[in-house]
């Protein structure tokens, strides 16, 4: 006997294929397969169990989406304002007669119709010129104005951005006037008091 012959000849030769838990036992015969099926998948319990926990996870992130939906309706009346403040005073050079404008309409205007007018001055965009944007309602209010040769001229104004459902699509408004300030009020309401850190 040869050395290599030796070294294999204590060793029982295995039988090729699965074991056990597979489809043959090692004397041949074929293995019983309901062992093995109940270890592939899942049961319904443990499938009910998972989409529960999904479900929790989903209700949990709900409150998370509407509070950033309201932060960022916030973020976007506070850059609305900005620019309702510099179209004013785009508008009050552009028109130094008529000084400032009180109407958000005044503000807007389509450039496909002419060229800009007073009453349609085309600095803003449409959808701020409704008064509806994000979430928020706004307003050119508390108009001061002089009477110079017969003409009013505005002087002085307000600008304005409350929620348009308080708690729901903003929890605070926002004011500005003609010096560009912005303050805002905690309450939601159009008592600008605090100002913006």
């Amino acid at each position: 006997m040869n050395r290599t012959s030796s070294i294999f000849a204590g060793r029982r030769k295995r039988p090729s294929g699965p074991t056990q838990n597979g489809f043959t036992q090692p004397n041949g015969v074929p293995a019983d397969r309901s062992l093995s099926v109940g270890q592939n998948g899942f049961t319904l319990m443990e499938l009910l169990i998972v989409i529960a926990i999904i479900l929790i996870l989903m209700l949990m992130a709900i409150p998370t989406f509407g509070t950033l939906k309201k932060r960022a309706n916030s973020l976007s009346a506070i850059n609305s304002v900005q620019k309702i403040f510099q179209a004013e005073t785009q508008y009050e050079s552009t028109y130094p007669a008529n000084g400032y404008t009180c109407t958000l309409s005044a503000l807007g205007g389509d450039p496909s119709a002419g060229p800009p007018t007073p009453a349609a001055a085309q600095l803003i965009q449409g959808d701020l010129t409704t008064g509806y944007k994000s979430g928020y309602i706004f307003k050119i209010s508390n108009c001061t104005k002089v009477n110079v040769n017969g003409t009013d001229r505005i002087t002085g104004y307000e600008i304005t951005a409350i929620p348009q459902t308080l708690g729901k699509t903003g929890d605070r408004s926002y004011c500005a006037d003609e010096s560009g300030t912005i303050k805002f009020d905690p309450a939601g309401g159009a008592n600008c008091t605090q100002p913006m850190q």
